[in-house]
This record gives C-alpha cells, sequence and structure tokens, in this order.
C-alpha cells in the first residue's frame, strides 16, 4: 500500500509542478503578440589623419558613414587603401603568378581573369626595373591591397558614439513604445552613454564598448572589419504598467572569427569618387573600406489575459490529473513486484449469478 501511495503522490507531483510551469513561468492564461519595429540610427565623431597619401585630413559623419542611410544596419568605415588619381588608360598589372611575364607571348589579348584589374592588351610591359607584367586596360594606376594598414586607419573610431532610435508595436493589444523612454530629457540624452550597469537604458552607445561588451577587442577589429549585431528585447508582460515594458540590450559579433582557418575574413567593400580636371579628363579616387557593420536585431513578445487560453490550459490540466491516477494504475497492477496482492484488493470477485440461481431451484 505504501509503494502504491508513494507512485500516486508523486505522480501528483509531478502534475501539479507541469500545472504551475504553464501558468506562472510560462503564462499559459495569456495571449501573445510577437513585436513590429522600426529602426532609425545616427553617429558622431570626428577624427584627424596626416599622410603621405592624402595628407592632413578632417574625419566627419559624413566621411566614413556608407551609405548614409540603410534599413536596422549602419556601416562605420574603420580601414582604407586608397588608390588617387586613376585615369582610364594603359597600364601594367600587378604582379603575381598569372600577370607575370618575359614577353608578348605570355599575355592573351582580350582576356580577363576573375581577379584582373582590367583587360589584357597582349602586350608585355615593364612594371618596375626588373619584374614585367601584362598590360591591362583599366583604371590607371591599378590598386594594389596588398598590404592593409595595421593599426587601423580611423582607429579613434573607438570613441565614435551611436544613437538607435527603435519603435516597437504589438499590433494585436495595440501597444506601441519606443527605446527613448518618456522620462528621458534633451539634457540627459546629449549626456549619457550606455553602460549595463549604471545607465542601462540610455540609447546611446560607444561604439569601442558594443564590441568590448561583445567579448572582441576593437583595434583588432577595425583593422579588416566584422560585423557586430546589437540585439534589443522587448519581452513585455501587458497585465502590469506599461512602464515596466523595458528594452534588454546585448551585443554579439555576427562574422566568424576561426583562428585556425581564417580565409577572407572581415568586411570590406569599395566605392570610387569620381571628378574631371580642368582639361575635362575623368578621374577617381578609388577606396577600399573595411569596417564593422552594425546589425540591430529587435525581438520579442507581449502577453496579456486571455480567457480562450486560460480556459485551454485549466482543461488541459484537469486531463493531466485523471492521467495521473490512470497511469497509477497500471503501474502497481502490471509492473511491481506485489501487483497481485495490489489486484486482489483493488478487485472484489463474485459468483455469477445465473449459477448460483440454478443451484438454489435444484435443491
Amino acid at each position: 500500500i505504501t509503494e502504491c501511495c508513494t507512485v500516486s503522490l508523486w505522480l501528483s507531483e509531478r502534475t501539479v509542478l507541469f500545472c504551475r510551469w504553464v501558468f506562472v513561468w510560462e503564462k499559459g492564461y495569456q495571449e501573445t503578440d510577437s513585436v513590429v519595429s522600426s529602426v532609425t540610427t545616427k553617429a558622431k565623431g570626428v577624427t584627424v589623419t596626416n599622410t603621405s597619401t592624402l595628407g592632413f585630413r578632417v574625419w566627419d559623419v559624413a566621411d566614413y558613414v556608407i551609405p548614409a542611410q540603410e534599413e536596422n544596419s549602419l556601416f562605420i568605415m574603420t580601414n582604407m587603401i586608397t588608390t588617387i588619381n586613376q585615369t582610364q588608360g594603359l597600364c601594367p598589372e600587378l604582379p603575381d603568378k598569372t600577370t607575370v611575364c618575359k614577353s608578348d607571348a605570355n599575355c592573351a589579348a582580350g582576356s580577363s581573369g576573375v581577379h584582373s584589374n582590367g583587360i589584357a592588351t597582349g602586350r608585355c610591359v615593364l612594371f618596375n626595373g626588373t619584374v614585367k607584367t601584362c598590360e591591362v586596360a583599366a583604371w590607371c594606376p591599378v590598386e594594389d591591397d596588398t598590404h592593409v594598414p595595421d593599426p587601423a586607419f580611423l582607429k579613434a573610431a573607438e570613441n565614435f558614439t551611436l544613437l538607435v532610435k527603435n519603435n516597437i508595436w504589438y499590433p494585436k493589444f495595440n501597444f506601441s513604445k519606443r527605446n527613448i523612454l518618456p522620462n528621458t530629457t534633451t539634457a540627459y540624452l546629449k549626456s549619457c552613454i550606455y553602460d549595463a550597469v549604471t545607465d542601462p537604458f540610455c540609447p546611446i552607445f560607444r561604439l569601442g564598448k558594443i564590441v568590448q561588451d561583445a567579448g572582441h577587442s576593437f583595434q583588432d577589429m577595425a583593422v579588416e572589419g566584422g560585423i557586430m549585431g546589437i540585439q534589443i528585447n522587448w519581452d513585455c508582460n501587458l497585465d502590469r504598467t506599461a512602464a515596466l515594458c523595458l528594452p534588454r540590450y546585448s551585443f554579439r559579433r555576427l562574422d566568424t572569427r576561426d583562428v585556425d582557418h581564417n580565409v577572407s575574413p572581415g568586411y570590406n567593400f569599395r566605392f570610387a569618387k569620381y571628378y574631371s580636371d580642368p582639361t575635362g579628363t575623368e578621374h577617381r579616387t578609388l577606396i577600399k573600406a573595411y569596417g564593422i557593420r552594425f546589425d540591430i536585431i529587435v525581438f520579442g513578445k507581449a502577453g496579456k489575459f486571455d480567457i480562450i487560453p486560460t480556459m485551454i490550459n485549466i482543461g488541459s490540466g484537469l486531463a493531466l490529473l485523471g492521467v495521473a491516477t490512470v497511469l497509477c494504475d497500471v503501474i502497481v497492477l502490471y509492473c511491481m513486484k506485489k501487483r497481485f496482492y495490489y489486484r486482489e484488493k483493488k478487485y472484489k470477485y463474485v459468483e455469477d449469478y445465473e449459477q448460483g440461481l440454478g443451484g438454489e431451484m435444484d435443491q
């Protein structure tokens, strides 16, 4: 009997725990809705460089944010390879195993490799005093991107800031809010910087702190670029006051960074700035931009009391209580060592009524 009661008690306790998990932890009495979101960003920061190629130059937002606006993301240029004063013409290719030549016979006219800077003319010309390469029709001089500047060209970008403005809406409950909270003032917004401990609801982030909180070094990442995710979680219990529906920020690096297999690392692309000289000749400055793309990822759900899911889960809980009784009977009657003893106590055997009646009539 003790074993039977123990099994029954154990099953009942598990059923109660399951019901508690459904209603308390998972809030099974609520109807839920997924978030609809829009994001805009604004970067701020100024730095100065002085190099032999570009000379003294001040860099502001219009120079290093490319393009000026993107959907739910922002690219900050942190490093670059610049090829200035390119014009359309004929020039030697960069030396490599496919372009180095000894005579015109080594160069196929009209060919263009995947990594070529132009269309081959079929001529073998001097690249420098000792090396010859195949000539190409291209923007000349061709770009040399074999050496990436280290440290990063715009290493001061670590102290640039990023304002993230996020508006969310739960259409099922007609509830909307934004991450710039109602009690935020203009003075506060001009001075605050996000910190998970001291200021967790400031929407302005220092770029170096974002990368640091994701467990990486900004200066290392700035050399070849990468992709960072800014995650905003809106989990809201709308049975409570709306003031308690608050954004939670977290950060992680999204591009793969494998030390053992680091082929084609980082994030980069090319763009050009075109201009014409007084004679009408077209020129361009080609820039291979390395940098960090910040993707803002918004997710979350909201819940609010509704009678339909409440009744469904109550019915499921009651059904589970009935199942617990049946399961207990199955275990003690068919699985336990003393199942025959339990079966004798549970069932009462009676003689057949007709058989008993026939015996009496014979007498």
